[in-house]
């Protein structure tokens, strides 16, 4: 216990790059914190500091073992943190990035609720479509759709949701009615812009189609493919729980109901896996609400 201790008396005076500073910060004298560090260096046999009258410098297993000391104790300090607000509510500034059409119409309601559960918890939402740097940004996790890039930042799958293809009912009066999945070629597909635009991924049962597609609108957007299709513009793949008021009221309807898009997974994506309790619950929560969809 003793050597972590030191570890973490360490740790400081490297991040102030003094002696007194680190003193004046964790509150202990600073002939203490310089005895104990010549206590480290004894025990691991290697000098870890230079040490002037005028300032202290890393030696090269100085850096080395700073860095492998900073992780340790801020894992400690992250467990601490975490038993200590288990007791109590969760607190500070939660800084996220959404997908500005996915966070209006799923996010928004779940955000609110959220946000009344946790009244200690303020918010920083980023709507805008740019990739963000979580390593380098301000920026605590990021909900991301489809599968995340290979990289070194940690993905939480919070969700599959199911999709289908849907289509107001004059639409279809007026171009009519797919009844094989040929008859899409034929007919006004709103895309949604990814990597594969022109082509649907279609199940039915364990048998899976990629069907070609096309139609003038090809779209960023899936709030605004939903609002297109309730006017008649063409057929959507949409997610079964955004539309459930569209159907009630008769203004979009299943089309080709025996075959639906491939669902499309939802992430929670950080930057290491340690997480503060407020940015943990925000997940726990998404995951726990989300993942209620995935079988509408």
């Amino acid at each position: 216990m003793k050597l972590l201790n030191d570890m973490a008396l360490f740790v400081e005076v490297v991040k102030t790059m003094s002696f007194r500073g680190a003193a004046a910060a964790i509150g202990v004298p600073s002939s203490t914190l310089s005895r104990r560090v010549s206590a480290l260096e004894k025990s691991i046999g290697l000098r870890l500091l230079h040490r002037t009258t005028r300032k202290i410098e890393l030696t090269e297993a100085g850096r080395l073992y700073f860095e492998r000391c900073r992780r340790i104790v801020d894992e400690a300090n992250f467990a601490h943190e975490q038993l200590g607000e288990m007791l109590a509510q969760p607190t500070g500034v939660l800084r996220a990035s959404m997908p500005e059409g996915f966070a209006n119409i799923f996010l928004a309601p779940l955000v609110a609720d959220f946000a009344r559960s946790y009244p200690g918890i303020s918010f920083e939402l980023d709507l805008s479509p740019r990739p963000v740097d979580l390593v380098t940004e301000p920026v605590d996790v990021a909900i991301r759709m489809g599968e995340p890039p290979s990289s070194n930042l940690i993905a939480r799958q919070l969700a599959l949701l199911p999709r289908y293809l849907y289509a107001s009912p004059d639409y279809l009066a007026a171009a009519g009615e797919p009844r094989q999945l040929a008859d899409l070629a034929r007919h006004e597909c709103l895309r949604l812009r990814t990597a594969q635009s022109d082509k649907w991924a279609l199940l039915k049962g364990e048998e899976k189609v990629e069907i070609a597609v096309g139609g003038r609108f090809l779209l960023n957007s899936v709030g605004m493919i939903q609002r297109l299709a309730t006017h008649h513009m063409g057929i959507a793949v949409l997610a079964g729980d955004i539309v459930s008021d569209d159907l009630a009221s008769g203004r979009l309807r299943r089309v080709l109901p025996d075959w639906q898009a491939t669902p499309i997974p939802v992430y929670a994506i950080t930057e290491t896996r340690l997480l503060p309790a407020k940015i943990q619950c925000f997940i726990d929560f998404l995951r726990e609400h989300l993942g209620r969809m995935e079988g509408t």
